[in-house]
Order: structure tokens, then C-alpha cells, then sequence
């Protein structure tokens, strides 16, 4: 069989993932079920399949069962991209439709995949596309955050607490490894970013197990603005998905790690509707700045949730040495492109980026307050 073939460009090592590449995504579901719940689960998948068939950006999905053992079952899907698909798995609406299924299911693991090679359509039918362009070079590790909001005045003792727990230990399992946790606030909004080499959602089941992180999570239950109870697995499940704030993009200069790197985070509230262009138009901006020499960005995550969007950011020197780099709008044209998707009220910057000191104000205030940051070395 011959396969379609793409070449790759220099910028092919620094872009470890996107969802902005235009590329088919295959979503691949394991799951687990009780005993006896397979009718349960598969009078919930019908209702499940009804109601995805209508989502924009859907192409098809496929449920199956092991012929090994009935319990162990697989649900794959295919999309015309990853950007409806995020849309959709975390929306409020998913949440409700796959409620059913919780009683069902024992264990699960999500994988997904760009689609990047595939073997070429029978003569007479119709070409596909779709494909990724460019073979990503990782570093093996995986980049995910939650977001959550806690009751006005209860910020310092809700920093106070995630500042000061225990680490749980890096080695979580064979093969997975908790390289680092970073975590910050704005306002009422906490950001807890991790780092894992290995299985991602392993490691944040091990890690919502250990004492050390349930107590702390016990201590700031009362000082959240949405109700949750972690002791109930479908309450578990349903915070965690809410408060998930997926990694979009995450890019790398060429070369060794410089010393002296700091790691900030920026938030950036969208206008409503603009997070996911918000988000690709910062990816693409970091995309050029680890490529310019003048630079002082080494690597940039971009979060995305809803209208919600965090750049994590590690670079060399202050991060007010050039705002114009430390926001992501250098180049002619930006920092309007940039009024037109932040909604500056949210932030509590409402004025236009047309002078140096505006946009250290809005450097200021987009700049998250750092809580804690913990490598693998601290653990």
C-alpha cells in the first residue's frame, strides 16, 4: 500500500502540539465496565450517538466490544479537526449526555491522535484531507491544567494552602513520572499546570489519590465557588472535566535550556466566542518567537477552555524587559489584533495598546500571581 506523504519544514522540531494544524483528530475511548452493565451502558451510548452525529466537526465514530473479554470495550471517533472536538468534549451539555454512562464504567482512558499518514483512497473515490503536516518532536511529557474559581476574599488562604503541601513523590507508577506542577492565580482564578512524563491521565488519577494532595484539596473545598465532593466519583469526574483546561499549543526553541529561564503565566479573557481564536493567534505569535533570535521566549503552552485562555511562558530576564514579546503582539498590526479578541474589561484593563505605558499595564495585570512551582528535583 502506498500512503499520502507531507514533508516537513524547520519549524517541524519546535511545535510538540497543536490544535490549530488544520489536521483530522482520532479520539480513542478504553473503557471498563461493571459487571452485567453492558445493556446500561449501551442504551446510554445510543443516546450519546444520537445527539455527537449533530455536532459540527464530527465525522464518525465506532463502538466495540472486546472479543476477549465482554467488559472491555473501545469507543473511537474521527473529527474534521481537534477544535471542535475540544469544543464539544467540554461543553455542558457533553457533561449531562455522558452522565448516564458513570454508573457503568469502571475505569477509562482517553488517547487522542492527529491523523499524519493513512493509505491512499480506492481509484474513483474521494480524496481526503486533513492530514497533519508536520512530524512533531516531543520531549516526552504531556501539559495539562485546571482552572477553578474560589470565593472573593478567600484568596490568600486558598494560596496559602497550595503553596504549602507536601509533594507527592515523582515516580508515580512504571513508566510515569510527575515532572512538575506550576501553579498560579488571578483574582479568584487558580491555575494548576502539570507537567507528566508518561500516562497523563494515570498520573492524575495516582496523584488525586495520595493524602498529601487530598488533604489539601480537602482544606480548600469550602472556599470554592462550585460545589464539588470528591469522596463521589461522579462528582469527581464531573469537576475535573469542568475545570480542565486543555493544552492547544505548546512550541520550543531550538537548543539547549538557557539558565536563568523564569516561568510566568498570562491570562488573557476572550471576547465572548474568541477564545479559540485568541488562542491560536498567541500560538502563532510564539510560534515566531522562539524562532527570533531576539527573543527571550524558550517555550510557550497555550491553555484553552471556552473564553478562557493562559499562556505559560518560560523565559530569560524580567518579563517587562519587552512587553511587546512578553504579551506575544511583536510584529506591525498585533497588538490590534489582540484588542480585538481580549476583552480588557474582564481583566481590568480597559484601554487601547497604542503606547509603552499601556502596555505595561496590561503586562501588569495579565501577569499571573505565582503560587508555586515544583520540578521533579523538588519532589
Amino acid at each position: 500500500m502506498t500512503t499520502t506523504e507531507r514533508t516537513t519544514g524547520p519549524t517541524a522540531g519546535r511545535i510538540a502540539h497543536s490544535a490549530f494544524d488544520g489536521s483530522r483528530l482520532r479520539v480513542i475511548l478504553l473503557l471498563d465496565l461493571y459487571d452485567g452493565a453492558q445493556e446500561q451502558f449501551l442504551e446510554a451510548y445510543e443516546h450519546m450517538r444520537s445527539k455527537v452525529a449533530s455536532i459540527p466537526g464530527h465525522i464518525q465514530d465506532q463502538l466495540c466490544q472486546s472479543i476477549e473479554n465482554p467488559s472491555q470495550w473501545l469507543i473511537t471517533s474521527e473529527w474534521e479537526s481537534a477544535l471542535p472536538f475540544l469544543a464539544w468534549v467540554n461543553s455542558e451539555e457533553h457533561i449531562e449526555i455522558v452522565r448516564p454512562m458513570h454508573s457503568c464504567v469502571r475505569d477509562t482512558r482517553s488517547m487522542r491522535y492527529s491523523v499524519l499518514r493513512e493509505t491512499e483512497p480506492r481509484p474513483g473515490a474521494k480524496p481526503r484531507s486533513g492530514l497533519q503536516a508536520q512530524v512533531r518532536v516531543g520531549d516526552g511529557v504531556a501539559r495539562h491544567a485546571l482552572t477553578f474559581t474560589v470565593k472573593p476574599g478567600s484568596e490568600s488562604k486558598v494560596a496559602e494552602h497550595l503553596a504549602g503541601y507536601t509533594s507527592p513523590k515523582a515516580l508515580l507508577e512504571a513508566g510515569t513520572r510527575l515532572r512538575r506542577t506550576s501553579v498560579f492565580m488571578h483574582g479568584n482564578r487558580v491555575v494548576r499546570c502539570m507537567e507528566v512524563e508518561g500516562d497523563l491521565a494515570a498520573a492524575l488519577r495516582h496523584v488525586a489519590g495520595r493524602p498529601e494532595i487530598r488533604a489539601i484539596e480537602t482544606a480548600i473545598d469550602p472556599h470554592l465557588e462550585q460545589e464539588r465532593d470528591l469522596s463521589d466519583p461522579g462528582s469527581a469526574r464531573v469537576f475535573f472535566t469542568r475545570a480542565a483546561l486543555p493544552s492547544v499549543h505548546h512550541v520550543r526553541a531550538d537548543g539547549p535550556e538557557p539558565t536563568g529561564l523564569r516561568r510566568h503565566a498570562l491570562y488573557y479573557p476572550a471576547v465572548e466566542g474568541q477564545g479559540m481564536e485568541l488562542a491560536r493567534f498567541l500560538s502563532h505569535q510564539d510560534e515566531a518567537a522562539v524562532g527570533d533570535p531576539d527573543s527571550r521566549i524558550f517555550t510557550s503552552t497555550v491553555f484553552q477552555r471556552d473564553d478562557i485562555v493562559v499562556r505559560m511562558v518560560d523565559i530569560t530576564g524580567a518579563l517587562d524587559l519587552d512587553p511587546e514579546w512578553a504579551l506575544g503582539i511583536k510584529g506591525a498590526g498585533k497588538a490590534a489584533e489582540l484588542e480585538r479578541l481580549l476583552d480588557g474589561a474582564a481583566i481590568g484593563v480597559d484601554v487601547p495598546l497604542n503606547s509603552e505605558r499601556n502596555l505595561n499595564r496590561l503586562l501588569s495585570h495579565a501577569d499571573m500571581l505565582p503560587v508555586t512551582d515544583r520540578s521533579t528535583a523538588d519532589s
